[in-house]
């Protein structure tokens, strides 16, 4: 079973945010959130709760079917950032001159997952 998150219209350039996704993508989500949480760069703030919007969408989810949460099990399977609207300003510049601004925003998907499909995956893989 697995859940996602989505933040759009995020105010940071996709390539800062990808640096700070990059480095939880396929990991644990107790390690991930350790990552984010001690990370000094201003995108790693965003990306935890994004993440933290995952795992409790992923706990209702189960709490839905009957099934218990258990998060020790869960982990980030798909991670990407997109590219979200630019907003074009301009800059005076000398001799009448001016220099355009891109402002650049992202959008963030993350996927968690609780483990359930490998296991199934492999069960039919062995038979």
């Amino acid at each position: 079973m697995e859940a996602r998150a989505i933040k759009k219209n995020i105010g940071s350039s996709p390539v800062k945010m990808r640096l700070v996704i990059d480095m939880i993508r396929n990991k644990s989500v107790a390690e991930a959130i350790g990552i984010l949480h001690f990370s000094p760069k201003s995108a790693a703030r965003v990306a935890e709760q994004t993440l933290r919007s995952a795992i409790s969408n992923l706990s209702n989810k189960r709490k839905d079917i009957g099934s218990p949460a258990n998060e020790e099990q869960y982990f980030v399977t798909e991670a990407f950032v997109n590219v979200g609207p630019t907003m074009k300003r301009i800059l005076p510049a000398p001799m009448g001159r001016a220099f355009r601004i891109r402002k650049r925003s992202n959008h963030l998907t993350i996927v968690v997952s609780d483990g359930s499909e490998k296991e199934i995956s492999k069960e039919k893989n062995e038979e």
